[in-house]
């Protein structure tokens, strides 16, 4: 049981034990307010809902800390998360306490940041300050979580959404560019089986059978900080597949290992040029990105009275034009100012649409793009591509 003191000041104080048996005390102006709020104590003792007052004035930055040092996830995913939580979380609420913080200001945060933000950067930023306060809750820190009904905005749709290129346009334009040639049959392995980055670069000379022309996704490779790392198991359990490779590609594929023998410790098939893992951060910038401008799948690079004029739009969507001596210096600073462009792992999107488009089913897609919920397949997939000439036949008829 509590009890009520006068103060020597005029004021009242109110004095009860916690759950740990220590006593608390708290001052009030009046004799009533003391009095209620030593009630509302002993009620939530009595029902397991007590909260300290004086907990609440906690900083969410230290209880954040404390809290990413109780993670248990992969060396990618805390990476990535400690990240958002620095440069976005701790940057707004390092030094707010926690009781402090309320539904309206979270909400006005997560607005604003979705004027500046992709969405979802923002739903990430979202989901590591619930985290965070969903902690303070379950350790009677704070008696609700803020957090709670905070909506993310809405994803507008652009006009560089829809990033699904084609297979003749891979085989034909893509992949004859790539420089240098030794990443070629890469983009067209990873075009043609839908393997994710880590797990086309992570292909060993084991998990490759090229008489059964089969692949193997049993390994990948992470990159974190500019450091690969081997992993000797894919993303999730559906992950661990096997991928049917087309006549073509297992043609490619001897001659590649033919002239770049897998010869290292993991057996490797792709790597850079010194034996090593590829870097995707490295591959985007060096790789990737020239091969779209040389395709005329981003920007444009065109020669003018003996010059090369580079065309790119920026992220207003102006267009912008510079000339240049040198034909590798204009594709260079397109590929690093062009806003948006097709994504590597867009060649994946591509490979389920293809599939999807040419009537493949459902569970056999799943199972292939190693999905473990096949309403992803449905809804990312199935029949993505407009059949116009199709539904122009129907209505003819």
């Amino acid at each position: 049981m509590g009890f009520i003191r006068v103060t020597d000041s005029g004021g009242w104080k109110a004095f009860w034990r916690d759950p740990s048996g220590a006593q608390r005390s708290k001052t009030f102006h009046t004799k009533k307010e003391a009095t209620q709020f030593l009630s509302q104590v002993q009620v939530s003792m009595s029902v397991g809902a007590y909260v300290s007052p004086h907990a609440s004035r906690t900083l969410f930055g230290d209880h954040a800390r404390l809290w990413m040092k109780s993670w248990n996830t992969e060396r990618t995913t805390a990476a990535r998360d400690s990240s958002i939580m620095r440069n976005h979380v701790l940057a707004q609420w390092e030094t707010w306490q926690l009781g402090k913080i309320d539904h309206l200001s979270v909400q006005t945060w997560v607005s604003s940041l979705s004027e500046k933000r992709s969405r979802a950067t923002v739903a990430e930023c979202k989901r590591l300050m619930s985290g965070v306060m969903r902690s303070a809750v379950k350790n009677r820190l704070i008696g609700i979580d803020p957090t709670l009904g905070v909506r993310v905005p809405g994803r507008r749709v652009r006009d560089t959404d829809e990033r699904i290129v084609t297979r003749e346009d891979v085989r034909q334009r893509l992949v004859p560019v790539v420089q240098p040639t030794r990443y070629r049959t890469l983009v067209a392995t990873a075009a043609f089986t839908g393997l994710r980055w880590g797990e086309a670069v992570g292909l060993c000379r084991d998990a490759v059978d090229l008489d059964g022309r089969i692949a193997r996704v049993i390994r990948t490779v992470t990159e974190v900080a500019g450091q690969t790392e081997f992993k000797a198991f894919p993303k999730s359990r559906a992950g661990r597949r096997a991928v049917p490779l087309p006549d073509w590609l297992v043609d490619d594929l001897r001659k590649y290992m033919e002239l770049y023998p897998p010869d290292g410790p993991q057996g490797l098939i792709f790597t850079n040029a010194v034996g090593g893992a590829i870097r995707r951060t490295l591959f985007r910038s060096r790789v990737w990105r020239p091969a779209l401008v040389r395709a005329g799948l981003l920007g444009q690079v065109r020669e003018v009275d003996g010059k090369f004029e580079a065309v790119w739009s920026n992220e207003l969507g102006r267009t912008m034009v510079e000339n240049f001596g040198r034909e590798s210096e204009a594709v260079q600073h397109v590929a690093r100012n062009q806003h948006g462009g097709l994504r590597f792992h867009d060649l994946r999107h591509s490979y389920g649409t293809w599939l999807a488009d040419d009537g493949i089913v459902p569970n056999k897609l799943a199972k292939v793009m190693a999905h473990e919920d096949i309403a992803t397949t449905m809804q990312l997939y199935v029949r993505r591509t407009e059949d116009h000439d199709a539904i122009r036949d129907l209505l003819d008829r």
